[in-house]
C-alpha cells in the first residue's frame, strides 16, 4: 500500500477573487477545492457545485481524511449563490455542515440534487430542494430586486419549457444526466439515493459537471501494464458520456474528476483515472475542461500531484493539446472562457 506524502507543499493556494456585480461577459469559474466550482455565467447566474468546506470529509473527526490543502476561502466570502449542485451524498460531496452555513448566508440558494436526497434536505431544515431523476430538467428564474442597501433575489423552478422569458429575470435550465458511480452515508444505505452529473446553461453557456464517477472496470494488472493496452481492449466502457454528449452536448465547459484512482482495480468501475477522464471529455463533446476530484483529500493511494502529470501524458497519447484544452488550475485560481 502505498502512503501519499502531503509535506507542503503540494498544490499552491491563492485566495480566490469575485466578480463584484452579476455582470459577466465570459464564462468564469473558480476551483474551491476537490469537487467545488464556484461557476459565474454570463447573464449573472452563480452556481455552487459539490461545497464541501469543512476540515473532514467524515462523519467523525478521523485524521486520515483531513484536508492537506485548506479551503482558499469561506462560505462567508462568496458573494451570491443562486443554484448548489450536488452530485451524490458521499461525504466529500455533501457535508451537513457545509449546507447549514450555506443556508444561512443564502436563504434564497436552491438546491438540485439526485433522486432520493431530497429527504436528507429536508430533514435538516433546508427546504428549498428539488431532486432529478437522470435526464430530468429543470428551468430556473431569478428575479432580482433592488433594495436601498443591498440586492435581493427569489429563485423559482418549474418543469423545462413552462416558464416564459422575462427581460427583467435571470433564466437558467439544470438538468441531471448519468454516470458511473454509488452512493452511501452510512454502512446500511449503499445505493438507495441516485448519483448524477449535472448540465447547467444559463447566458448563452453550458457546463457539464461530471461529480464522482468511473468510465470503466478493470482487473488488478501487473505493475508498469497499461490497462489501456491491447489485452484489455475488449474491457466495455460506460455508454452513458457518449448519450450525454449526443443529446445534451457539446458543452463549453466539462468540470472532470481526474483523481482518486489507485488502486485501479478497486477504484475503476467508481473513479476516473486521467485516460478515463480525457476519454469523458471526448465523449460529452466538451470545448475546453478543467480537473478536479483531486488535491485536497487523501482518499486513494496515488501520489498527490500524479493526476495532473498523468492528465498530460493522457492528453498527449489521445492527440489533444497539453495546454489550453483539458486543463488543471491551483486551489482558488479563477478561469474564464470565451462563449460563442
Amino acid at each position: 500500500m502505498n502512503v501519499p506524502d502531503t509535506t507542503p507543499p503540494t498544490v499552491p493556494i491563492h485566495t480566490p477573487t469575485f466578480l463584484p456585480s452579476r455582470h459577466t461577459p465570459k464564462l468564469r469559474t473558480t476551483w474551491l477545492g476537490h469537487a467545488c466550482y464556484y461557476v459565474e455565467f454570463p447573464g449573472g447566474f452563480r452556481v455552487l457545485f459539490d461545497p464541501v468546506f469543512e476540515q473532514c470529509c467524515a462523519p467523525i473527526n478521523l485524521p486520515n481524511l483531513r484536508r492537506y490543502t485548506p479551503p482558499p476561502c469561506e462560505i462567508e466570502d462568496l458573494p451570491t449563490v443562486d443554484a448548489v449542485v450536488i452530485s451524490h451524498n458521499h461525504y466529500d460531496h455533501l457535508s451537513h455542515p457545509t449546507i447549514k452555513r450555506i443556508q444561512k448566508k443564502f436563504p434564497t440558494a436552491h438546491f438540485f440534487a439526485p433522486l432520493g436526497n431530497k429527504q436528507w434536505f429536508v430533514k435538516n431544515g433546508v427546504h428549498n430542494v428539488t431532486e432529478l431523476d437522470w435526464w430530468d430538467e429543470r428551468d430556473v428564474k431569478l428575479e432580482l430586486t433592488k433594495s436601498k442597501d443591498d440586492e435581493a433575489s427569489k429563485v423559482s423552478v418549474s418543469a423545462s419549457d413552462d416558464q416564459k422569458s422575462d427581460p427583467e429575470s435571470i433564466t437558467a435550465r439544470i438538468g441531471a444526466l448519468p454516470c458511473q458511480h454509488v452512493s452511501a452515508r452510512t454502512p446500511f444505505d449503499k445505493c438507495r439515493t441516485l448519483w448524477a452529473s449535472w448540465s447547467v446553461e444559463s447566458g448563452g453557456a453550458k457546463v457539464y459537471f461530471a461529480g464522482d464517477t468511473g468510465y470503466r472496470a478493470v482487473p488488478k494488472v501487473a505493475p508498469g501494464e497499461d490497462d489501456y493496452g491491447p489485452k484489455y481492449a475488449h474491457l466495455p466502457h460506460c455508454p452513458a458520456f457518449a448519450e450525454i454528449g449526443r443529446f445534451r452536448g457539446p458543452f463549453d465547459l466539462g468540470l472532470i474528476p481526474i483523481g482518486a484512482y489507485e488502486p485501479r482495480f478497486v477504484m475503476s468501475a467508481m473513479h476516473a483515472n486521467p485516460k478515463d477522464s480525457v476519454n469523458i471529455f471526448v465523449d460529452t463533446k466538451c470545448r475546453k475542461a478543467l480537473g478536479m476530484h483531486w488535491g485536497t483529500w487523501v482518499l486513494t493511494e496515488e501520489d498527490v500531484m500524479e493526476p495532473p502529470r498523468k492528465l498530460v501524458e493522457a492528453l498527449k497519447e489521445k492527440g489533444i493539446g497539453e495546454k489550453g484544452v483539458f486543463d488543471v488550475c491551483d486551489i482558488g485560481e479563477s478561469r474564464e472562457y470565451h462563449v460563442d
